[in-house]
């Protein structure tokens, strides 16, 4: 055969099965544009001027990695959709003489048209919005606007050979479903009969388990650190099991449905069950896929707006006071007021202590320093020590204690002994505090005690030595201020030069430039949540539209043999809409469920950037749940649309 004629075959072809060739190719491009865009921005040399550059283009580095993992997958799963619908035609040309090797030609030069426009529309819409979210960037992060269009050859290089690999693999996977199956099989391959499932009970039980293991650990953990490590367990468990629960459990239930003879034995029941029978097992996983694809979208997007939403709550968690100030050397307090009065500095409030914090243990009345290589997390606290003093000069009270008796506070309730041992040292609890004075802005739980004296805090510190050595933590002098109208970064860069011409060590936390780091930070994660969000929304949309085109062209006989056995159109239509709406939303109510139950976890691991605001993240959420729940409606409208009007041919 002509070369001439592949290429005409090959362009007609995709203007044939343009109902499901167009939507894929424009998913390509979408995909390759999105790909160049945070790869583009990610190695861009303007970002590396702005304060937090460096730490947005990490973040933004890790999502090209992520975003062409996914990219690869999905691109390779949907095309298996265009596959299945043209294999039909690629038996009846094999049938009429064309051999397989021209099919391979033809689907070649299919793969090299689709290579082609995704990749020269793809890097040009790439292009063109890669300039305007590179100026939302420097916006986020207050850097100067500068003129002139940015090209990334490198982005260009990466991720045109990324595609074309995809598009490769894609073809190469085509070319071994046609090649082993024969002729008649593939006449039949777009619409070969399925025989009735069986209820796998233990798939089914065994997917309850996993996804029950994963709810679980989101209930049960409650602390930061571990929820981050447990939370990726939970993650394997919850999408395990849902392929389980979709490919078998979804099985196992209409079974009992079906065994419900009051309940099957109504039309549109009758119609429905036994229609989702038939075809749950090849969709299941189908199904599966867009419920953990929605559930991405609602976890990323929530927790990424949440944390920016929040961003001035968390800065005032971890950043109490303008200045904190904190040296071993107990002349710091000293040093500091007399820069403060020589510059004329409006101190508004200030607050001064020393204090001595470690991580212990605490198990019974036990409170022992742990294994720092191997520890339960879920035990761990901050143990901070006060003398007396400190104690009555922040609380402006007068309060008396004895040898070996000490005031103790934590936010943990079940902290409530009256006696307590620690490093061979046992104290008696003269009273629980309901308050303190000082707030710990660690992750983990915090236990606070007023010794006596001084002299108590310091046999503690140097048991501590003795067990840590060099890591021992020091017993440190903290001065917290907040200044009335001054420039806060000409204020701390005195201060810093001040204070080194004494050669003490000691640091300071400005509130002012926190701004800028968890902007960097926090922005990013938010400008990553919302690409990756969209990325997979892209990805559910075009699931769903392919899964119900597929349906639609498998239903056409079944809607006409329903029709001549005595069914209205209006009963017909009636019956195929409860069956379409019951599966669709499936994955959508499941969704729902996965990212309910994900809440306690997530809200821990939120904790660890500081973010405490439990009512900010569950608006959050509840916003995205129902911004998606409408989105989702409307790609039903839509699909179902077209749905109806194939099977309706």
């Amino acid at each position: 055969m002509h070369n001439r004629l592949y290429a005409k075959l090959a362009a007609s072809n995709i203007r044939r099965n343009a109902q499901t060739y167009v939507p894929y190719i424009i998913t390509c491009i979408i995909t390759t544009a999105m790909a160049y865009i945070i790869r583009s921005l990610a190695s861009n040399t303007g970002l590396e001027n702005m304060s937090g550059g460096y730490v947005l283009q990490e973040i933004l580095s890790l999502g090209s990695h992520v975003t062409r993992i996914f990219a690869f997958i999905f691109l390779f799963y949907t095309n298996s959709f265009l596959i299945k619908r043209r294999k039909k035609e690629f038996g009846l040309l094999n049938i009429l003489g064309m051999e397989k090797r021209h099919i391979a030609k033809m689907l070649l030069l299919e793969s090299l048209y689709t290579a082609v426009i995704s990749l020269v529309l793809g890097f040009g819409v790439g292009i063109l919005l890669d300039k305007l979210l590179f100026l939302v960037l420097t916006k986020m992060l207050g850097g100067e606007v500068k003129l002139g269009f940015y090209v990334s050859g490198q982005s260009l290089i990466v991720i045109g050979i990324f595609m074309l690999f995809t598009f490769l693999m894609i073809y190469l996977n085509a070319l071994r479903q046609i090649h082993l199956a024969k002729p008649v099989e593939l006449l039949q391959g777009s619409s070969v009969g399925e025989k009735e499932p069986k209820a796998k009970w233990i798939m089914a039980i065994l997917g309850v388990l996993l996804i029950g293991t994963g709810y679980y650990i989101s209930i049960v953990t409650k602390q930061p650190l571990q929820a981050l490590t447990l939370f990726f367990i939970a993650v394997i468990c919850i999408i395990f099991g849902t392929y389980l629960l979709f490919t078998a459990g979804s099985i196992a239930f209409l079974k009992l449905l079906k065994k419900n003879k009051r309940y099957y034995y109504q039309v549109n029941h009758f119609i429905s069950v036994s229609g989702m029978i038939y075809r749950m097992k090849q969709n299941a996983v189908g199904l599966a896929n867009i419920c953990i694809l929605s559930t991405m979208v609602l976890v990323m997007i929530s927790t990424t707006s949440c944390l920016m939403a929040g961003m001035e709550d968390i800065i005032n968690r971890r950043y109490p006071y303008d200045f904190s100030i904190y040296s071993v050397d107990d002349s710091i307090y000293n040093k500091v007021e007399a820069y403060l009065s020589d510059n004329q500095v409006d101190v508004k409030e200030s607050k001064r202590y020393t204090s001595l914090t470690f991580e212990v243990m605490c198990e019974s009345n036990k409170i022992y320093i742990p294994d720092t290589f191997s520890f339960d997390m879920e035990g761990l606290y901050e143990f901070g020590v006060i003398d007396l003093d400190d104690y009555n000069r922040l609380t402006d009270s007068n309060i008396q204690l004895s040898d070996h008796s000490v005031l103790l506070y934590s936010d943990e309730k079940k902290v409530d002994f009256d006696t307590f041992t620690i490093l061979d040292k046992t104290y008696s609890v003269a009273e629980h505090l309901e308050a303190f004075p000082i707030r710990s802005t660690g992750v983990v739980k915090s236990i606070y005690i007023v010794v006596n004296e001084r002299s108590d805090m310091q046999d503690l510190y140097d048991m501590q030595k003795a067990l840590y050595g060099e890591n021992a933590s020091s017993i440190r002098n903290y001065y917290h201020f907040n200044v009335g109208a001054v420039d806060e970064a000409k204020l701390s860069n005195g201060l810093n030069r001040y204070l080194r011409s004494f050669h003490e060590e000691f640091g300071i936390d400005a509130k002012y430039g926190a701004h800028e780091d968890f902007m960097s930070l926090y922005g990013g994660l938010f400008f990553l949540g919302v690409f990756l969000g969209l990325l997979f929304m892209m990805q559910t949309i075009l699931l769903i539209y392919y899964k119900q085109v597929s349906e639609g062209f498998e239903d056409q006989k079944r809607f006409k043999i329903m029709q001549n056995v005595g069914m209205s159109r209006h009963e017909v239509k009636q019956s195929i809409h409860s069956q379409i709406i019951t599966v669709f939303f499936l994955p959508l109510i499941t969704a729902g469920v996965h990212t309910g139950f994900s809440f306690p976890l997530i809200s821990r691991i939120l904790l660890m950037f500081h973010m405490a605001n439990t009512k900010l993240f569950i608006f959050c959420l509840l916003l995205c749940f129902a911004v998606f729940a409408l989105i989702y409606a409307l790609i039903y409208t839509i699909t179902a649309k077209t749905y109806y009007r194939i099977v309706s041919k």
